[in-house]
């Protein structure tokens, strides 16, 4: 039941609306690196949806920079631990 839920809202999330259907792909593959399964699903959506294999790079590149990001602004976290 739970699963249909989910399916459902994934679904409804994608639907081309404020965002297009390739805008909203570009952020699902960048977001999936993770997951393999994810990566196959959203990357050839993203390219029935009109993205370009640069704008798939590119689109990799800024979620990587935001994770390396998160990872520098976090490790503040475990060095304060770590003196107190």
């Amino acid at each position: 039941m739970h699963t249909m839920k989910f399916v459902d809202f994934d679904g409804q999330s994608l639907k081309e609306s404020v965002l297009s259907a390739k805008e909203k792909e570009l952020i699902a593959v960048a977001h999936t690196i993770g997951c393999p399964y994810c990566i196959d699903i959203h990357t050839k959506a993203a390219k029935k949806a009109g993205v370009t294999k640069e704008e798939l790079a590119e689109s990799i590149l800024v979620a990587t920079a935001l994770k390396a990001g998160s990872a520098l602004a976090h490790s503040v976290n475990a060095l304060n631990t770590y003196d107190s």
